[in-house]
């Protein structure tokens, strides 16, 4: 049994199970409005190539219709439940490159190959203004093959968080943001830490974080930026003692036998 996973930088990565590419929040630009990419280069063009992509929410730095318009033809797009109507330019770009789109509610399933990708809660607000509406919920997803990998998307920690993902042996967690402020309905690093402990994930890898800043605030809190990866590693340490933290660069890749 083994997952390999590529993190792009921000929310993106693939995770490679059972002969199947997941790429997850697809993000593949070196500006987005206010932000500038700050480390790692813009992904390949082989990064855009999957099975199945996911999107866990309606922001514009998860759900980027540029990137998605990098995706080959016929690729499976998993969506929010409403986002096609939310979205105006969204139905353009399925349209465009020949998209099959599943959207789902919280507890619903597809399958991708061997692979059975089930939606879970998100506590976050993830309505894309000024069209979003609440309606639209930001999603988790949990992908289960040979291995079971929650993928985080955005979200705080909330009540049965453990119960609604189930066991898990890989996470994927966001751990910071784009911004020297992270409000509600986000996880930092420590309560990144504190949810991998809920989880009892085997294997974590921190995403989310170190990629992306707005023009002009390089000196407003920089620790901000350079430092969630190293403060979640020393964090889970301490609360997740029995968690493999797997901190990768950008580009990078690690390949996981977890035990069941």
């Amino acid at each position: 049994m083994s997952v390999e996973i590529t993190w792009w930088g921000h929310a993106t990565a693939t995770v490679r199970d059972s002969g199947v590419r997941v790429l997850t929040d697809p993000l593949f630009v070196r500006r987005l409005a206010h932000l500038r990419r700050r480390r790692g280069p813009v992904p390949p063009p082989d990064a855009a190539v999957a099975d199945v992509a996911l999107v866990s929410h309606l922001h514009a730095d998860h759900l980027h219709l540029g990137s998605l318009a990098r995706l080959r033809p016929g690729t499976r797009l998993v969506i929010p439940y409403g986002a096609g109507r939310a979205v105006p330019g969204l139905r353009r770009v399925v349209t465009a490159r020949r998209l099959r789109v599943t959207e789902l509610r919280p507890g619903e399933e597809c399958a991708v190959g061997e692979v059975r990708i089930r939606a879970v809660p998100a506590a976050h607000d993830g309505r894309r203004l000024p069209y979003g509406r609440r309606r639209v919920p930001a999603l988790g997803y949990v992908l289960r093959g040979e291995a079971t990998t929650y993928f985080a998307g955005d979200t705080g920690l909330f009540d049965r968080m453990a119960e609604a993902v189930g066991p898990c042996q890989v996470a994927l967690l966001p751990v910071g943001g784009w911004g020297p402020y992270l409000g509600h309905g986000h996880l930092d690093a420590h309560r990144a830490a504190q949810a991998l402990a809920r989880l009892g994930a085997r294997n974590a890898v921190p995403v989310h974080y170190g990629t992306y800043w707005p023009i002009g605030l390089d000196a407003v809190r920089p620790h901000e930026f350079h430092a969630p990866g190293d403060d979640f590693v020393r964090h889970a340490g301490r609360l997740a003692p029995g968690t493999a933290v797997h901190r990768l660069g950008h580009g990078e890749c690690v390949r996981l036998e977890p035990a069941r």
